[in-house]
């Protein structure tokens, strides 16, 4: 039996973990760590937990939880990990960081445009970019996991076939992306209000927002040039789910069956990505409470482009799930244990 810690517990992410593990037959939690919530019961705090978790909410102290637990999922804010994160506590725990502390590989990048100082560049080499569909076999052997954030992974995950085969012109990619409110935390903020947000759409972040070089720098490996794109997010009054809409120029004339074939060949076998049959878009509604991925693509002849389309939903395979995920791979477990549970509709 796994022996799990969180921390961060008790926000929107923190809680999908719990909610994946507590029905894992392999893993159990031992540590609900919530610095705002210190000695008070998780039951109290979410109460759908309530008579399920009989536990209380204990502290951020990595160290102490080292010593008892054989992985860490750390749900907290950018720059905490990277401040307490120390060689002893990885020679005792796997540490999967769900904050982009450890995943853009230039330091330089990550403090331009995170704004902070980066406490711990001396880990960032080793740590592997947990996206599991393209690093499965570098996850296995890894102690320290960058679980990928939510925009990066629907929008690679969308994109990647194509790009990887060189099908598409990198320069002229431009991403258009929007996501339910459960993507900006927990915490409040007068934005996030329901009067704010109800009956409304906004863009946010544009040309700014912080995912932006993540999704550039994963692309760009999988395209093996230096891509430099548009990334647009927007808001929707929904509380769950991201939805990627990316156009492209075809290098070269394409027909539905050749592109089909290239996704097929990269996603036929894996579990969690879905093709969806021809001309169906995908939709947030058909994935959420799920670790699926739902992908597709249209080729528009009188523009000579492709629109590259995805849908997941955030807190699952954007967060909490694939985290799940990465820790199925790094101890040796099938990748979709505790995680085969069907979207929820309606």
């Amino acid at each position: 039996m796994i022996k799990a810690g969180i921390i961060g517990a008790t926000g929107y992410a923190g809680s999908e973990i719990v909610r994946i593990l507590l029905g894992h037959k392999d893993a159990e939690i031992v540590w609900y760590g919530s610095k705002s919530y210190t000695d008070q019961p998780y039951g109290d705090i979410f109460q759908n937990y309530f008579q399920i978790v009989d536990a209380d909410c204990k502290g951020d102290d990595l160290n102490a939880l080292a010593e008892q637990v054989d992985v860490i999922f750390t749900a907290t804010p950018q720059g905490y990990l990277a401040s307490v994160l120390s060689e002893e506590i990885l020679s005792k725990a796997k540490v999967i960081d769900l904050s982009a502390d450890y995943r853009i590989k230039d330091v330089s990048v990550y403090e331009e445009w995170y704004g902070i100082e980066h406490k711990s560049p001396q880990f960032i080499k080793e740590a592997v970019y947990g996206l599991c569909e393209k690093n499965r076999e570098e996850i296995k052997k890894a102690r320290l996991i960058a679980n990928p954030g939510c925009y990066p992974t629907c929008t690679f995950l969308s994109v990647y076939p194509l790009a990887k085969e060189g099908y598409i012109d990198m320069n002229t990619l431009i991403v258009d992306a929007k996501s339910g409110t459960s993507g900006a935390g927990r915490g409040a903020k007068v934005a996030n209000l329901y009067c704010e947000v109800n009956e409304s759409i906004k863009a946010y972040g544009v040309t700014t927002h912080r995912h932006t070089p993540e999704i550039e720098e994963q692309l760009s490996y999988a395209s093996g040039e230096k891509v430099t794109l548009n990334f647009t997010p927007h808001l929707v009054p929904m509380n769950r789910g991201i939805l990627i809409t990316a156009y492209a120029s075809l290098k070269k004339p394409a027909d539905y069956e050749e592109l089909k074939a290239v996704y097929d060949k990269y996603y036929q076998k894996e579990y969690f990505v879905r093709v969806l049959k021809k001309d169906v878009c995908p939709e947030t509604r058909w994935v959420e409470g799920s670790n699926f991925v739902d992908v597709n693509f249209k080729i528009d002849p009188r523009t000579n482009r492709v629109i590259m389309m995805g849908a997941m939903d955030n807190l699952v395979k954007g967060a909490a799930g694939q985290a799940v995920q990465n820790m199925n791979l790094l101890f040796g477990l099938p990748e979709n244990e505790g995680l085969k549970m069907p979207p929820v509709f309606p």
